[in-house]
């Protein structure tokens, strides 16, 4: 598939986006190991929630799906997951591969976690090594990607891990092996990310202690079964934002967002540049603070990108980099060399795509330089990456010709209705076949 994308004409509208997928896979995982019965309303029926649904009935767990957004989970409590029958196969999802890894390393049986082509070739020694400090034994291909094969049986021991990197994905992988291993594990952070999996054990009735950036549990606490109201995901909402600080009158509400202090790095970024975004009714769903985001039309000014920033909004550069190339004068990013080991490399990609459609980029190890301009029409690349693919089409809503994005069906694992959201808000982003 790729996107047909027309200059558009983004109006004043209310719109709601998709539930957040890193809540929503954390659901799974933690409801499936508690228990009792956990009920989650607002679920993402994306593909890459939906793999770890599949991976997490394969495991032996009954789960109930009355509708895509509802489930009721029966949960197994901490020792009763059953050998999967075959290799567990987690799609694109960097988060369900890196946090199952923790949860089955555990486990009395063996695994074994795969993927598609380019979940295969992302890094996994950074859970690897802190897992293996604790006694797992996990083998994978000799670069250290997957699949990973997880030895069963084996005893853990609680670990203290100083992160290397920023990463939520590998503090939550340590925590839920934490729950399995004997005394104390505990991880400390160079930057805040995300606290998804903090917040929901302690709604579960685990004892997650957080002092500075070292966070740290007690191993064997038992979980107990709860509801969980998923949020809108910030990540999705921020695709409607772009659109509506690129149009030239828009004032677009975006109802029921999560906006955790870990997650809210692009508000602050685009804000920093002159976008006109406020937050709105702030309330709490479960133990996850959530707002309506009413952002306007603006004009944006670049700038140099506080660094501290990055581990707060590492899903939404490239979001960022199309602002940046709307923005007036040269935005500069640093500190994002992660974003090379994501579903793409998406600081190779967005330049690319960029300087397609007429920008320039200056592009080095750990960052890039965006120089602001006017956005013409051609032919981009997504390279199968959902957020390379929706931040290219936001691009063309402003470009001065048709613009093409080739290979976006994978927008389907983060952002179902995608083309429809952005229809809402007359934004003209039609998915239609190659050829």
């Amino acid at each position: 598939m790729q996107f047909k994308v027309t200059p558009s004409t983004v109006r004043d509208a209310s719109v709601t986006v998709p539930g957040d997928k890193s809540v929503s896979h954390r659901a799974l995982m933690l409801g499936s190991i508690a228990t009792g019965t956990t009920e989650v309303s607002g679920f993402l029926a994306g593909e890459d929630c939906l793999a770890t649904l599949a991976a997490m009935r394969m495991l032996g767990v009954k789960i109930e799906q009355p509708t895509p957004t509802e489930m009721s989970i029966e949960g197994v409590g901490l020792h009763g997951l059953r050998a999967p029958s075959g290799p567990l196969d987690l799609g694109n999802s960097g988060t369900a591969m890196r946090l199952m890894a923790g949860l089955l390393c555990g486990q009395d049986f063996d695994s074994v976690l795969t993927g598609d082509e380019s979940l295969n070739s992302r890094p996994m020694g950074r859970i690897i090594t802190p897992l293996t400090k604790m006694g797992a034994a996990i083998e994978s291909d000799c670069d250290g990607t997957p699949p990973l094969q997880i030895a069963g049986g084996l005893k853990l021991k609680g670990i203290h891990y100083d992160l290397p990197m920023a990463s939520a994905q590998v503090k939550s992988a340590v925590l839920l092996a934490g729950l399995y291993a004997d005394g104390v594990s505990s991880v400390a952070e160079p930057a805040v990310t995300r606290d998804h999996t903090e917040r929901m054990l302690g709604s579960m009735g685990v004892t997650v202690l957080t002092e500075s950036k070292r966070i740290s549990l007690r191993g064997g606490q038992e979980l107990q079964g709860c509801d969980v109201r998923v949020p809108a995901d910030l990540s999705s909402a921020a695709f409607v934002m772009l659109a509506a600080i690129l149009a030239e009158n828009a004032d677009i509400l975006i109802n029921s967002v999560g906006v955790n202090p870990t997650r809210t790095g692009v508000i602050d970024i685009l804000q920093g540049m002159g976008a006109d975004i406020s937050l709105e009714n702030p309330r709490l769903l479960g133990e996850e603070p959530v707002a309506d985001i009413r952002v306007r039309s603006s004009k944006l000014h670049g700038g140099a990108v506080d660094p501290q920033l990055v581990s707060l909004a590492i899903d939404e550069f490239p979001v960022l980099f199309v602002a940046a190339a709307a923005a007036s004068g040269k935005t500069e990013f640093s500190g994002i060399g992660e974003l090379r080991v994501k579903e793409s490399d998406r600081i190779a990609a967005m330049s690319e795509g960029l300087r397609a459609l007429g920008i320039t980029v200056d592009e080095s190890a750990d960052g890039a330089v965006v120089h602001g301009g006017r956005f013409c029409g051609g032919l981009v690349q997504s390279y199968g990456d959902h957020r390379i693919a929706m931040s290219l089409a936001l691009a063309g809503t402003v470009a001065s010709d048709t613009v093409t994005v080739k290979n976006v069906a994978a927008v389907d694992t983060s952002f179902p209705g995608f083309c429809d959201c952005m229809a809402a808000i007359g934004a003209d982003i039609r998915a239609v076949e190659e050829g």
